[in-house]
């Protein structure tokens, strides 16, 4: 493990040498003191990917293409203050955001004319992206309660064109009761720990770290999937994410809810359209997870990729 990936707190190493097969823990560990390229993907409600390429190769950009997402792209040149200057930016052709946070929306896959439900979705990245996947028909809820982060919501929605949007600033936790067994898809990408995100060269990312932290956000998570849960209509899929390792903030989560909700809800195989991911714990500590737990997916960090994890979750139809 590099010498300077021991600034992150002693306690959290720790624990994720326990969640990691020990053969990976120096090559994940030394992640957080690399830095990552600055990936985008296109907005196809405003442009095409071919243009927004066209454009940006045009004033020197070098773009690679990402194999499992047709539409998403990695800078091998340029900065992300020279992306910002350019028309395709400014004008809302493209998004820049994390290659692992593509995923949640990929693995629940709206579809156009559907109604579909985006808990905590500020500031957008995957609103906007759910929106291009349903490429703008069909109803789009976005719900998130702090008003800073609302406001960003709205006008990235905004500058993205993602008309089939409504946002509301209201409590997640609140859905349930507002919006009882409506929504065909739900994504709940929860609040976390954001232990995935850590970078040695910031500390501002890990500077308020606590295991007291991970109980904080728990309670956090479980309202907000049982919100989900809640507004999903019977034989609609739900997808949780994280990007966080803590095991009690994911599979711990979805063990709590799958017990909650007994028969009326089922796990389902995460399948990712591209990254390698390992399959979620079934043992922490001292805690026994369901057998079922090895269905979802834990994407480890890598040169491009941050730590995320994904659960599917069925509700059965009665």
């Amino acid at each position: 493990m590099r010498s300077e990936v021991k600034a992150l707190p002693a306690e959290f190493l720790e624990r994720l040498r326990r969640i990691l097969p020990s053969s990976q823990f120096d090559t994940v560990a030394n992640t957080f003191a690399e830095p990552k390229p600055t990936t985008f993907r296109v907005n196809t409600l405003k442009a095409t990917t071919a243009d927004v390429r066209a454009e940006l190769e045009g004033v020197g950009f070098r773009l690679k293409g990402v194999a499992w997402y047709p539409d998403a792209f990695v800078m091998e040149t340029g900065r992300l203050r020279e992306l910002q200057e350019t028309a395709a930016y400014q004008q809302g052709g493209l998004y820049v955001q994390s290659l692992s946070s593509m995923l949640p929306p990929l693995v629940l896959g709206p579809q156009p004319h559907e109604e579909v439900l985006d808990l905590a979705a500020a500031p957008g990245s995957k609103t906007t992206q759910m929106a291009c996947l349903m490429r703008g028909a069909g109803r789009l809820v976005a719900i998130d309660n702090n008003r800073v982060r609302f406001y960003r919501l709205r006008a990235n929605l905004a500058l993205q064109d993602a008309r089939n949007v409504e946002p509301l600033l209201r409590a997640g936790e609140a859905a349930g009761r507002m919006f009882p067994d409506r929504f065909d898809r739900v994504l709940v990408d929860a609040p976390c720990s954001a232990e995935g995100r850590f970078d040695v060269r910031e500390p501002a990312s890990y500077r308020y770290w606590r295991p007291g932290k991970i109980h904080e956000m728990v309670r956090k998570q479980r309202r907000l999937l049982a919100a989900g849960l809640a507004a999903l209509r019977p034989g609609g899929l739900l997808v949780y994410s994280t990007c966080t390792f803590a095991p009690e903030e994911n599979e711990g989560v979805v063990s709590w809810a799958l017990a909650s909700w007994g028969e009326t809800v089922a796990l389902e195989p995460v399948e990712l359209p591209g990254p390698q991911a390992q399959p979620g714990l079934t043992r922490w500590q001292d805690v026994q997870f369901q057998p079922a737990m090895r269905a979802t997916a834990r994407i480890l960090p890598s040169a491009q990729m941050e730590g995320f994890f994904l659960a599917r979750l069925r509700k059965k139809s009665s």
